[in-house]
């Protein structure tokens, strides 16, 4: 007779074993009828399945965070089924649940095309109406091998013999067709609703080895309703505009090619964005507190190994050998070590803690090539990175610190909000439990005392100790992780770091990682899309171009172009021959924020004629009261009036 708890606290009682489906008809038609699957003691799965215990029962319904996978999941199988009824002899492999979709992977002679799409996407709708319930079966191993390979899916059987043994093999089908699948799944084919597209095809190695054979996967997304997927498609849409390679080559930004993977040529507008931004960065650390120092790029091998870092993230560094030495150097993919060797020089004093130590450091990391993406990820990058050293009772006030640098920065750059995510413990990590336990509930207490409101982001911490994610959403819903801030105890005493205290003994100081950009480079390219190139005037590389109406007015429009430059503008000028017309085109498309006209009448009256970029008004100023009002709109807001 089992109980079912429910999540108002209320108990069922049932006289036999029963399904989640029971239940929710017994609650009531509506929860009947809107339940999708369900979590059982925390774990979810079918509504089919069979209750024999007392148990915990949560429905999930269509507005559930966990009814988004359940729908990109069957989704999926229903793509897997429109392709073999469309193209018999196709084999099927793997098709999973994905961030904003789905894909399959699929065995076929010829690969597929988007021009296979409105066919696929037609048989896809017909199967969703068709309301066909999916349902679980259970099968012996040997069993379900036999039954993949006579229906000549030798992919399916392959992946069944190399499933651990004694594992249960659970086969579900959807009508008549029948697919490999640990589950769970939602009532029918009908509860993925209309909301989903194919999107793209590719190329995919069978299990992602490259002496396998070559697959032809099929993306997709789905979403809850109609609304939703024109707003994802939508964003897609902006993030194309707005995408920083291309806004880059139209601004003369930057350029990246074979002969440097992975790395940045920065080209003298895109320098110039760097600049500005590195010395804001620079000048907000100075006012707070912060000490800057330079480290080595290539340090001996036996220095990460002290770390962890060898054990840990070898295979993402780039790596030297030194001959006539015997040594093996590694370019450092992070700072921290090499901040801990400066702690060390000489005798630390708990008077001089916290210490703040900051550097814009150079780092490498090994990135797949398939993984780079413009400057967004790299191999080669500048960290924004700062350590704090500081005693157990400081992280709470350095946090509280931190967090108000870190939220003044954002709005200073055009953010207004941010998420932040509390990571604990990775499974796979340095320092013993009872560290841990300290380290978590420091940080868990300093959020406290910091105002920090945060959601668990269950073993997601840095393998030294917990860490705190800054989020950034930007103009298009898009979420990017910048910031964060770690909680370590266990690199100080793996690297010897101590300061004397106020009682004389020996110590170990708590060291405070800390990034607020993350790095330069990809902190650019969100900010190149968050604009979409139309910085504000601080920002931007160029930041007005002096353009002529009539050659009678170069002489005229080179007085501007000094004038403003004087006033702290970096500015060109323009005296081609082209039309106005056609100067206003070329200047919008480099993202120019200002243009200052300057025509025979201006020259005359000593005016400009101010167009701003994407407006068709301009405003006509003296040149020195205009020189004096883009100056005090170009001061970075840190040195604003």
């Amino acid at each position: 007779m089992p109980a079912i708890t429910l999540p108002d606290g209320s108990v069922r009682h049932f006289a036999a074993p029963v399904t989640g489906t029971a239940v929710a008809e017994a609650i009531g038609p509506g929860l009947a009828r809107a339940a999708l699957a369900m979590r059982l003691d925390g774990k979810l799965v079918d509504l089919a399945t069979e209750i024999e215990h007392d148990a915990a029962v949560v429905f999930v319904t269509r507005r559930d965070p966990e009814a988004l996978e359940l729908i990109r999941h069957d989704a999926a199988h229903v793509l897997a089924e429109a392709v073999q009824s469309l193209f018999p002899g196709t084999q099927v492999t793997i098709g999973p649940a994905i961030e904003h979709g789905f894909y399959y992977d699929f065995a076929r002679n010829e690969p597929f095309t988007p021009e296979d799409f409105p066919a696929i996407e037609a048989r896809m709708h017909e199967i969703v109406a068709r309301g066909a319930p999916f349902r679980r079966r259970v099968l012996d191993r040997e069993d379900a091998i036999r039954f993949f390979q006579d229906k000549g899916e030798k992919y399916k059987a392959e992946l069944i013999q190399d499933l651990p043994r004694g594992e249960t093999i659970s086969l579900y089908t959807q009508g008549e067709w029948v697919d490999l699948c640990r589950g769970p799944h939602m009532r029918a084919t009908s509860d993925i609703g209309p909301a989903f597209k194919l999107m793209k095809v590719a190329g995919a190695y069978w299990r992602g080895d490259h002496r396998n054979a070559m697959l032809s996967r099929i993306y997709g997304t789905a979403w809850r309703d109609q609304k939703e997927l024109d707003a994802y498609l939508h964003q897609l849409e902006e993030a194309e505009r707005r995408d920083h390679r291309r806004i880059g080559k139209e601004m003369d930004l930057f350029h990246i090619q074979e002969e440097a993977v992975g790395s940045i040529f920065w080209h003298p507008n895109g320098w110039r964005l760097y600049r500005t931004t590195e010395a804001y960065m620079r000048r907000r650390l100075d006012a707070a507190g912060y000490q800057e120092v330079r480290t080595p790029q290539l340090v001996d091998r036996a220095l990460w190994e002290a770390s962890g870092h060898w054990e840990k993230f070898r295979q993402n560094m780039f790596v030297a050998q030194v001959e006539d030495e015997d040594k093996t150097l590694a370019l450092k993919p992070m700072n921290c070590p090499c901040h801990v060797q400066i702690f060390r020089q000489g005798v630390r004093s708990y008077r001089e803690l916290p210490l703040r130590m900051a550097e814009f450091g150079a780092c490498h990391r090994y990135e797949p090539s398939g993984a780079l993406h413009g400057i967004m990820r790299v191999r080669a990058f500048t960290q924004d990175d700062a350590h704090i050293f500081c005693t157990e009772d400081q992280i709470a006030s350095e946090t509280v610190r931190f967090v108000a640098l870190l939220s003044s920065i954002y709005r200073d750059f055009g953010f207004e909000s941010f998420a932040v995510k509390f990571s604990d413990r990775p499974a796979v990590r340095a320092g013993e439990d009872a560290v841990w336990d300290r380290a978590e509930a420091a940080l868990r207490e300093a959020c406290a005392t910091a105002g920090v409101a945060y959601t668990l982001n269950p073993g997601e911490g840095a393998f030294y100790g917990p860490k705190l994610e800054f989020v950034l959403r930007d103009a298009i819903g898009r979420d990017w992780q910048c910031g964060t801030l770690q909680v370590d105890f266990v690199l100080p005493e793996r690297l010897d770091a101590e300061y004397t205290a106020e009682d004389g003994a020996r110590r170990r100081p708590v060291m405070l990682h800390r990034a607020i950009l993350g790095s330069f480079e990809r902190f650019l390219g969100i900010l190149i899309e968050q604009y979409a190139g139309r910085f504000p005037l601080w920002l931007a590389p160029v930041q007005a171009v002096v353009a002529t109406i009539v050659s009678d007015a170069d002489t005229y429009a080179a007085e501007v172009a000094e004038t403003l430059r004087r006033a702290g503008l970096e500015v060109r000028l323009d005296t081609s021959n082209q039309k106005i017309n056609a100067k206003i085109r070329t200047h919008s498309l480099a993202h120019v924020p200002v243009l200052v006209v300057v025509g025979r009448k201006e020259a005359e009256t000593r005016e400009v004629a101010l167009r701003r970029l994407g407006g068709a008004a301009q405003e006509v100023l003296g040149l020195e009261a205009a020189a004096a009002a883009l100056a005090a709109e170009a001061r970075p807001p840190d040195q604003a009036l």
